[in-house]
C-alpha cells in the first residue's frame, strides 16, 4: 500500500507545494509546529531516511537547501532548522522549520491551525521567493 506521501506525489491527495523537481517534492505541513514548516520528500518510496539510495540521499540536501532559503526569505526567523524524525509516515522525509530557538523544533507542542487559504497563500509566497 502506498504511503500518504506517495499518494501526494501521484496527485491523489492535494498538498501545498513549495518546491518540486524530478526527484523531490516539498510541501507545507498541514499540522505545522511553526508557520512555514515544510516537508521534503523523495519521490521514491523508502521508509527509513538512511535506507535511501546514496544518490537520493546526496540529492535531498541540496534540494532542501533551496527550499530552506525560500522559507527563510518569507518567514522572519533566525534560521531554518532541519529534522529527520520519520515516525509519522513510513516514507523518508525531512522537516524544514523556521526557528528562533530550540523550542521552535518541539514536535510535542500544540500544532498551529491554519486555514486552507492561509496555507495556499503561504505556499505561493514561498514558491515565488
Amino acid at each position: 500500500m502506498s504511503s500518504i506521501f506517495t499518494r501526494i506525489i501521484k496527485g491523489e491527495i492535494p498538498c501545498h507545494k513549495v518546491g518540486e523537481d524530478e526527484r523531490f517534492l516539498a510541501f507545507l505541513d498541514i499540522n505545522p509546529v511553526r508557520q512555514g514548516h515544510s516537508l521534503v520528500i523523495p519521490k521514491v518510496e523508502v521508509d527509513r531516511f538512511f535506507d535511501l539510495p546514496d544518490e537520493v540521499l546526496a540529492g535531498i540536501m541540496p534540494f532542501a537547501k533551496g527550499v530552506a532559503r525560500r522559507i527563510g526569505a518569507v518567514i522572519p526567523c533566525n534560521r531554518v532548522g532541519l529534522s529527520v524524525v520519520g515516525l509519522e509516515v513510513p516514507h523518508a522525509h525531512v522537516h524544514l522549520i523556521p526557528i528562533d530557538g530550540l523550542y521552535d523544533m518541539d514536535f510535542s507542542k500544540p500544532k498551529l491551525r491554519m486555514s486552507n487559504e492561509e496555507l495556499a497563500s503561504l505556499a505561493e509566497r514561498i514558491r515565488q521567493a
